[in-house]
């Protein structure tokens, strides 16, 4: 059977048959751009569909339909909660409520690590989405009959359509620098506050909120060294939304021409925030220029050396899309080109928390277009006849 059940699939190069949960949509991911999505995904008619490979699920119903969310992490909350306990939700970088629920009043004190995700894991509650966890998917590729096979660790998925909502917190980006560091090294996808770092002088590397936020903490109990690439853009005040859709704007350039992404806050500069103000007030925000090289015992710039016990890299992410390399989505540019939040060269793959929606008041947008874009293509679900399946891609 198709819907809420499972239909075998096999063929060159997909390995023996094996049964298959067959869907409209797959959507990979639930931060806030998947469950953004999700959430319209319903609310455009399409049905949850909870089924494993294998399930055979109560209520099974005739014809072709439904969707589900398959997310790598044992419990709800995304790249949220995978960040610092030292996070408090008074110095986060901005937050949006995700569609039909507003985040309660949190104790500004309290970790953004457990705030967050408590809220995410609500909102799946309250709208009943249907979140298969923990499944960590491998590959997605293209079935004879332009079906989307997901290969995942807890079996496959057949879709019509597919959502990539991966984000980038699993993609930590290091820069290359000739030398060696014999001390501490770690990328802020891996700090957990300043307490390891107590009387020792740390180099943070990075001109966004991660630094600034790191600089802020460190520097209250260690001597901070903080470099960056280019020198550092303040603001004063807010983002106006006129410089904040100019922002926008540069970075959907780039994925429409198929560049590697840059995050909007790349563009946005730093404003007021409690971390910003912290680490002016410790005089963490004394910028020097990117060094050359690194030492054994620190970097160097010519003949100038720095000794340093730690180098902390809040260098960034990048999107985490590896497993839809055999589509063959990339061009010659480095990056996937889009169409708004759809690949251009595939018109059943949308990318949300890719390029200019990788916020999260962005994220909230793009999951809204990319399931209009999906309605477009397949059918609205709410006008097809009861028994009929999806349109095929």
């Amino acid at each position: 059977m198709n819907v809420y059940g499972s239909t075998e699939v096999g063929g060159a190069g997909t390995g023996p048959r094996e049964a298959a949960v067959d869907v409209d949509v797959v959507v990979i991911g639930a931060g806030q751009a998947g469950l953004s999505a999700a959430y319209h995904l319903r609310r455009r008619g399409f049905a949850p569909v909870t089924a494993r490979p294998g399930d055979l699920p109560a209520g099974a119903g005739p014809g072709g339909g439904g969707f589900v969310v398959l997310d790598a992490d044992e419990a709800p909350g995304g790249a949220w909660a995978h960040r610092s306990p030292s996070l408090r939700m008074a110095t986060v970088h901005g937050f949006h409520d995700l569609p039909d629920f507003e985040l309660p009043p949190p104790d500004p004190a309290a970790p953004a690590r457990e705030v967050v995700p408590g809220y995410f894991a609500a909102y799946e509650a309250r709208h009943a989405l249907p979140v298969v966890r923990p499944v960590r998917v491998r590959a997605v590729r293209t079935l004879p009959d332009s079906r989307l096979l997901v290969e995942t660790d807890a079996g496959r998925w057949t879709a019509r359509a597919l959502i990539n909502a991966t984000g980038t917190w699993t993609r930590p980006f290091l820069p290359h620098y000739p030398g060696r560091f014999a001390g501490r090294q770690l990328h802020y996808a891996d700090y957990r506050g300043p307490e390891e770092f107590a009387g020792r002088r740390v180099l943070v590397v990075g001109g966004g909120a991660s630094a600034i936020q790191v600089l802020s903490e460190v520097a209250a109990v260690a001597e901070t060294v903080w470099v960056t690439r280019t020198p550092p853009v303040y603001r004063d005040g807010p983002f106006s939304p006129e410089a904040g859709r100019a922002a926008v704007a540069m970075v959907e350039e780039r994925v429409r021409q198929g560049l590697p992404v840059r995050s909007v806050v790349s563009v946005t500069g730093l404003g007021p925030s409690v971390a910003y103000r912290r680490a002016r007030e410790l005089g963490a925000l004394d910028r020097r220029p990117m060094f050359d090289r690194l030492t054994e015992h620190g970097v160097a710039w010519g003949a100038e050396e720095l000794a340093v016990d730690a180098i902390v890299w809040a260098t960034g992410f990048r999107p985490e899309a590896g497993h839809l390399a055999p589509l063959g989505l990339r061009g010659p540019g480095g990056g996937i080109r889009m169409d708004g939040t759809r690949a251009a060269a595939d018109p059943r793959i949308h990318l949300v928390g890719y390029g200019p929606s990788a916020s999260t008041v962005g994220a909230n947008r793009a999951g809204r277009a990319a399931v209009n874009g999906i309605v477009r293509l397949l059918g609205d679900p709410a006008r097809r006849p009861a028994g009929v399946p999806a349109q095929r891609s």
